[in-house]
């Protein structure tokens, strides 16, 4: 069944690397249908970022792919930059955990210099190793995620946050951290979210749930706001992972085929969603 031409199709977190598909892999998403992305960056080398401007460097390489992107397939990018939570890890491995530390909050500054220099829409990812670690680790971690929501917070922009599935003491947890910040919470995202944790548990904290089949069929009946992601990786070593780009607008194609109440339904996280958290409404046929 073909999309309503008046609804956006939109993939809430993936990656794109120069040495991977590129601009390729936009023009999938856009020939099955997609027409915006959110586009966050990634380290483009082997070793983590040791300087400031390595994290400048890595953010420009994002940028020029999303105008590439923009320019030759149509698809409208916006971009989502910070220092890699997991980089933290091997920083504290090379330089220390001090400068290690100290490393992550400049390049967070970096980040939100490119928000308000309307660069970049979000900071992210953010937030802690989605794996155990040891204790100073654990709680450098936890130091640096604060840094990031204070960041965020003053550059008015979304946070995307990368750590461990939540279940609802942990959006809970995620909640009171952005009230004791003065962080709008309605505007903090949990990426690559599988356990679709009932609206009134979240608090307030945005899923981006992963768009597999078994967490959209739990997913889709969810008031919102949510969104929909791949998290595509771009990686030659791992085709397709982690889902493929064409997958969002594959999944959109079979819930609006079920008729006027599948329309609605995305409309939730292809509209209401980007509207309530970024404050921008997607439009299809234009920039925006």
């Amino acid at each position: 069944m073909s999309l309503p031409s008046d609804l956006p199709i939109v993939d809430h977190h993936a990656h794109l690397a120069p040495t991977g598909e590129g601009v390729g892999a936009a023009r999938r998403f856009r020939d099955a249908g997609g027409t915006h992305l959110f586009l966050a960056t990634q380290n483009y080398d082997e070793g983590p970022p040791l300087a400031a401007s390595d994290y400048e460097r890595q953010f420009e390489t994002t940028e020029r792919l999303a105008r590439r992107v923009e320019a030759e397939t149509g698809v409208v990018v916006y971009l989502v930059v910070a220092p890699y939570p997991v980089d933290l890890v091997r920083q504290a491995e090379r330089l220390g955990l001090p400068a290690a530390i100290d490393l992550q909050h400049a390049a967070l500054d970096v980040a939100g210099r490119w928000v308000e220099e309307q660069r970049a829409v979000a900071l992210g990812e953010v937030g802690r190793p989605h794996f155990a670690t040891e204790a100073p680790l654990r709680e450098a971690s936890e130091e640096v995620f604060r840094r990031a929501l204070e960041v965020a917070r003053d550059a008015g922009c979304p946070a995307v946050v990368h750590c461990e599935d939540l279940n609802a003491d942990g959006y809970r947890a995620l909640a009171a951290l952005a009230s004791r910040l003065s962080f709008p919470v309605g505007r903090l995202v949990k990426h690559y979210d599988r356990t679709v944790v009932p609206a009134a548990e979240r608090l307030g904290v945005v899923p981006s749930y992963i768009a597999r089949k078994e967490v959209l069929e739990k997913a889709r009946n969810d008031p919102g706001p949510w969104f929909l992601e791949t998290d595509f990786l771009d990686d030659p070593r791992r085709p397709g992972a982690v889902l493929d780009l064409a997958t969002i607008p594959r999944r959109a194609r079979s819930i609006a085929s079920e008729g006027p109440d599948g329309v609605e339904r995305l409309r939730i996280p292809f509209v209401d969603a980007v509207l309530s958290v970024y404050g921008v409404t997607p439009t299809v046929g234009a920039v925006g």
